[in-house]
């Protein structure tokens, strides 16, 4: 072997859903918000000057921190931006997680936190969730190096309240705490009301406008903390990008926030399809834990997931399978529009009658 080879870095990458350049595709794998983004914003990104795209972006982002700030009821000095949360919580685990103790997470997660750890060198374990797939805070007593917690945790889709997350914070005062609300918009209450807490000045809350802004292709993420938290992802950010958040997605950003009575409007309609969703689920049979995400969790007793996976992706409705230990005859379903879900249910109710 090349002596330059055994320098390079090994490590299995996180795998996004699959993608299709088939537009007949009904796209159900990667948790999109199935309906536009807000008027306001498309009208941001249409009377948009191009040509000022020659000049750098304001590296403060000023304009869309203050309407995050202001939607979140906390400071501009809380709020840090960056490209897509992926990005926002790669900077928090550099920036926070340099000890030698080992930071902790569950075991069924989002399947990026270990990837970043073996990448930056952080030692790591999981906790185990119960047989309920919820996650145990009497588990994050124990001597940490940091926390993290999705709430909704993903894939499962179960949300908790905060007194769940205040009781994590509590037991965690001499760690960094990250409570990762990527979907948090469609079902919990946002750790964010802790962020003026003195004391809890040790957690950061991150977000995304992917899920319910309908913003995935623009690449916006943010976090919320105290002032010092954020200053030290910002000197990390600085360390190597000053410039994360472009342009354009700041003013259509900035104008999403603005629209709340769009954005409300749009959770609710994903509501109202994720319930009738699980209602028709579990009428055929499916076991599907109650969902606080933009996604529903699913698994049947005597069905094989993997198999209606394959099934369903040559009916060209694609849904989300994990081939992982104790989840791997479950399946994650994203909700779309009500045609969308019209199309899925038929499909899967065709399959059922096949194979029952």
């Amino acid at each position: 072997m090349n002596e330059w080879k055994k320098n390079l870095r090994k490590i299995k990458p996180y795998v996004p859903g699959e993608q299709s350049k088939d537009k007949d595709v009904v796209k159900l794998n990667a948790n999109e918000n199935p309906y536009p983004p807000s008027p306001k914003a498309i009208e941001a990104i249409k009377s948009f000057d191009a040509e000022g795209l020659k000049k750098y972006p304001p590296s403060d982002a000023a304009q869309l921190k203050t309407a995050i700030a202001k939607h979140y009821g906390v400071g501009v000095e809380n709020v840090f931006l960056g490209n897509g949360s992926d990005d926002v919580l790669a900077l928090a685990f550099q920036a926070f997680f340099n000890g030698g103790r080992a930071i902790a997470f569950p075991d069924i997660t989002y399947s990026f936190y270990p990837v970043w750890c073996e990448m930056f060198k952080i030692p790591y374990r999981t906790y185990r969730l119960g047989e309920d797939f919820r996650i145990n805070p009497e588990d994050y007593r124990e001597e940490n190096g940091g926390v993290v917690i999705p709430n909704p945790n993903a894939p499962t889709s179960i949300g908790e309240g905060v007194d769940f997350i205040e009781k994590i914070l509590d037991y965690n005062r001499d760690s960094v705490v990250i409570i990762d609300e990527a979907y948090a918009d469609f079902g919990v209450q946002s750790a964010a009301l802790f962020v003026n807490e003195d004391k809890y000045n040790n957690l950061l809350v991150t977000g995304t406008f992917s899920k319910s802004r309908s913003l995935a292709g623009l690449r916006i993420g943010f976090a919320l903390g105290s002032a010092e938290l954020i200053s030290v992802l910002e000197a990390v950010k600085n360390s190597y990008n000053s410039y994360t958040i472009d342009s354009l997605s700041i003013a259509a950003g900035t104008a999403s926030v603005e629209d709340n009575e769009y954005f409300r409007e749009v959770i609710d309609k994903i509501i109202k399809t994720r319930t009738r969703l699980t209602e028709a689920l579990r009428a055929l049979g499916f076991t599907v834990f109650d969902s606080s995400a933009n996604f529903v969790f699913a698994t049947h007793d005597t069905l094989n997931m993997r198999d209606m996976f394959e099934y369903l992706k040559t009916k060209k409705v694609f849904i989300r399978y994990f081939n992982l230990p104790r989840i791997d005859n479950f399946v994650r379903i994203t909700v779309g529009t009500d045609e969308e879900i019209d199309i899925l249910l038929r499909e899967i109710i065709n399959y059922t009658e096949e194979k029952i």
